[in-house]
């Protein structure tokens, strides 16, 4: 578990959505959570800098004290189930957070994670009324953005809550770069139960072998 935190929070610092100490990054296996110790450089993540603790807090392996948002993440894994949280400071995701009060559907990726991204209203980090905002920005969402502060996106895997943090990212970044060329086009709702009806008909996204 601590392998793996490490690992991912290398991955997203590469990606550009983990700068510094700016983020944190957890795994949950039952009622243990493996999560980045606070003012690790996460770049340069190695699993010494990784601490597991019991689902109710209580620090069980690691010589770190657990990342200042140790309650959000706690927060999301009782709220949701998830089995990962990957929170980050990523540019564009932080930008749209800044201005908009959620983040609309542009493109049929998207739905991968729920829809429109929620924004969560603004709270000092590191608070439990922080994780109550984003845990509710998360009803029925695999991520959400936090109103000047960043995003947090989940997964069933670590691997899958990476992925949609950067997919957060893209579509972030898509949302800016269509804003500067004018009023971007929403997919109604009409158009995204149509991209679910076929996405479900032809098994999109899952490795398919010929027959």
């Amino acid at each position: 578990m601590r392998d793996d935190v490490a690992v991912a929070a290398r991955r997203l610092a590469d990606e550009g959505l983990l700068v510094g100490t700016a983020g944190n990054v957890s795994v949950r296996d039952g009622d243990r959570v493996a999560v980045t110790g606070t003012g690790v450089v996460l770049g340069r993540c190695t699993p010494d800098d990784v601490t597991i603790v019991s689902t109710s807090g209580e620090v069980l392996e690691g010589a770190l004290v657990p990342t200042s948002e140790l309650d959000l993440h706690l927060g999301v894994y009782a709220a949701t189930g998830t089995g990962a949280v990957v929170h980050t400071h990523a540019p564009y995701s932080t930008a749209v957070a800044c201005v908009l009060a959620e983040l609309p559907v542009l493109h049929y990726q998207q739905l991968t994670l729920g829809g429109a991204v929620r924004v969560a209203p603004y709270a000092t980090f590191g608070t439990p009324e922080l994780a109550r905002h984003v845990v509710a920005a998360l009803d029925g969402r695999q991520a959400a953005l936090m109103s000047n502060h960043g995003s947090v996106a989940l997964g069933d895997t670590l691997d899958r809550a990476v992925e949609h943090a950067l997919l957060l990212e893209w579509l972030a970044r898509l949302h800016v770069h269509a804003s500067t060329l004018g009023t971007p086009r929403v997919l109604t709702d009409e158009q995204q139960a149509d991209v679910i009806t076929q996405a479900l008909a032809r098994n999109y996204g899952t490795p398919q072998e010929n027959p």
